[in-house]
């Protein structure tokens, strides 16, 4: 619904050719629903024989993996609170460094283009659409595959957690702030804009000292991304530590 909005929000008249803002809430409305249909997906591939049948491979294969998760949910419930918010919670703050990303890209957007009105509704998108799809990417990738037990190599988890702080934590924001603001200028005809011949050439040069600026804010999130995978690791092995032969199966199931 959020999307809807500004995309009503930010159309033009048909004499306007400036598409940009289209494609940003295209991007939004489907990056989330594609990471969660992507795990969604791997965790079904199995046709609707093999998984009816009883005592099939698939069929033990998945049963055991829901044990096992709910196993490691019952011992990172035992943990000390601070392991159980790094795990739980831990994502929201790299999510909110994305949200000051975009809201600083889209404040050195808006003093190239002289945009002086409409200070609310470019930075509300700004500030709310980097944050959730940070949250949402990062439990996909990274933390539900990681204590479901699908993500054992560190290395691996690091990497995810860093890719994921710089991509979607970093130059998502700053990207998206680039058609949102070029809308206003348009809109309110704040910067003259060139045709469609000089369009690419002008918004690269608009974007390049933005981007340049807006590197040691990629930076920061991509070790955000490092340290939060790496913690967030070192908490699956000490629960894997805690996964004894000797201790009862009733009593971790309990």
């Amino acid at each position: 619904m959020l999307c809807c909005f500004f995309f009503y929000y930010f159309r033009f008249d048909s004499e306007v050719n400036l598409k940009l803002p289209k494609a940003v809430v295209l991007l939004v409305l489907f990056l989330v629903p594609l990471a969660k249909g992507i795990a969604v997906s791997k965790d079904f591939k199995m046709t609707g024989r093999e998984f009816l049948e009883l005592d099939s491979p698939v069929q033990r294969l998945y049963l055991e993996r829901i044990k096992r998760m709910e196993i490691i949910q019952k011992l990172l419930s035992e943990l000390p609170k601070a392991d159980q918010n790094i795990c739980s919670h831990g994502s929201y703050f790299l999510a909110g460094n994305s949200s000051l990303c975009g809201l600083t890209a889209n404040n050195y957007f808006r003093k190239i283009l002289n945009v002086r009105k409409a200070a609310i509704a470019s930075a509300l998108p700004m500030a709310v659409i980097p944050f959730l799809s940070t949250v949402a990417v990062y439990e996909v990738f990274v933390r539900e595959p990681l204590f479901a037990g699908e993500l054992n190599c560190e290395v691996c988890t690091v990497v995810r957690g860093g890719l994921v702080g710089a991509v979607v934590g970093g130059l998502y924001p700053v990207i998206m702030a680039l058609p949102v603001n070029a809308s206003l200028a348009a809109r309110y005809a704040s910067s003259p804009l060139p045709g469609k011949e000089n369009l690419l050439r002008f918004w690269l040069t608009v974007s390049q000292p933005i981007f340049r600026k807006m590197s040691f804010g990629v930076l920061i999130q991509v070790l955000t991304g490092f340290y939060l995978a790496t913690k967030q690791h070192g908490i699956y092995i000490k629960i894997l530590e805690n996964m004894k032969p000797s201790r009862d199966p009733e009593e971790l199931q309990a």
